[in-house]
This record gives structure tokens, sequence and C-alpha cells, in this order.
């Protein structure tokens, strides 16, 4: 029995990795974050292990489950729409279930969108803090406070609708001059990475209709 975390691309597909296939192929379930978008990498590589719907609705209720169908002596994959599970998608609860009951866990390097964004930065990329999703609603503003005095580079997810509203209020709370790097569609055919000021890449999103996942890295406090 083993609990496999298959890192999937995050946006090309020639991106997987041999040994990534090699595991979704051998496995006895995959657990995939949707089971639509993954179909389509499954195709691409002929994978014909059944699929299971696992995602952030429903992990609470089925973790105990599948800790005891691995129990059993099956071995799973966890996959996520692109990247590697765990990092701000499904992933850690299973993972920390399995380690309690002395299941095999074992995450394969791969794909991760922040660590290309994090490079093509052109940012200090010795020492920084990953801050993932901030909240949306309640508790933001804080969040968002909280960074004006942080020394490391920052790495922050965000959904294209808010990307605009994120740089206006970093810039509230950090000022303009704060440099900053937003890359979106990492890999992918129309990937972009705009790199300056907090006003020079505010001004250059207000311009265009904003698409694709985003990754913001934000120079720490000098």
């Amino acid at each position: 029995m083993k609990l496999y975390l298959v890192p999937t691309p995050v946006g090309n597909l020639g991106d997987m990795t041999y040994r990534g296939v090699e595991v979704l192929r051998s496995v006895d379930l995959i657990l995939a974050e949707d089971t639509r978008t993954s179909r389509v990498l499954l195709q691409h590589y002929a994978i014909e292990t059944p699929l299971q719907s696992y995602h952030i609705f429903n992990e609470h209720q089925t973790v105990a489950s599948l800790v005891e169908r691995l129990k059993s002596g099956i071995n799973i994959a966890v996959i996520t729409d692109a990247g590697t599970p765990g990092i701000s998608d499904p992933g850690f609860l299973l993972v920390r279930e399995a380690v309690k009951e002395g299941i095999e866990v074992e995450c394969l390097p791969g794909a991760t969108a922040f660590v290309p964004a994090l490079i093509d930065s052109g940012l200090p990329c010795d020492r920084f803090v990953f801050l993932g999703f901030l909240p949306h609603k309640k508790g933001r503003q804080t969040a968002i406070s909280s960074l004006a005095d942080e020394q490391r580079t920052m790495i922050i997810y965000e959904s294209p609708y808010r990307l605009v509203k994120l740089l206006e209020e970093l810039i509230s709370v950090v000022g303009e001059e704060r440099q900053v790097s937003v890359s979106r569609e990492i890999s992918k055919l129309h990937a972009e990475t705009a790199r300056g000021s907090l006003a020079e890449v505010l001004a250059h999103f207000r311009q265009k209709e904003v698409k694709g996942e985003i990754v913001v890295i934000l120079s720490g406090k000098q």
C-alpha cells in the first residue's frame, strides 16, 4: 500500500515527467480534483487507471474511507488540475491521515507554478515566503497589511478576476514603487510575465482582459 502525490503540468502537457506517467499507469486508483480536466491528460498519455473525484468540497468526507482502502493494500495516486497536490490544492488532509496510519507516502518531483514564476521574476529567490491565495473577503485586508514589513520575496496566487484589485491593495500598503512580477499562463502558448513597479504592472493589466492562472511575486521590504 502506498499513497503517491503526482504533479501534473501547469500548462504544456509535455511537462509531465516519465515517472509520473509510469506511476499513474501502475496504481489502482487515481484521485483527481476535476475528473473532466484530468481525463484530457490521461487520454494524452494512454493512462486507463480508474478515476475518482477528490476535491476541496468532499475531501473531509472521503479521507477516512480512502485511508481504509489504502490499508486494504491498494496503491492510490493524487493529482490536481495543475501542479503539485497539496500546494493550494487538495492533498494535505489525506497525507496527514496516511502518515498517522503508517502508510507510505511519496510525492514525486515535478511541476509547481510558483517555482518558474519566482525564477522568472528576477527578484531575490534565496529567501521567500509562499502565501498561496489570500482570503477573498474576511481577513483579506489584515492579511495584505501584514505584508508591509516582510523582507523576504513574497509569492501570492490570485484569480485573474481579482488581479487588478490585488495590485491596487498592495500599492495602498507597500507603495507604488515596490517591485513586482506577475506571471500568467505559465508554459502555455500565451504565457506572459510582466515585471516592474507595482504602478507599472498595474497600468499594464488595467489595459487588457486578464486570463489564466496568476502568480504574483512581490519584492520584500528593503
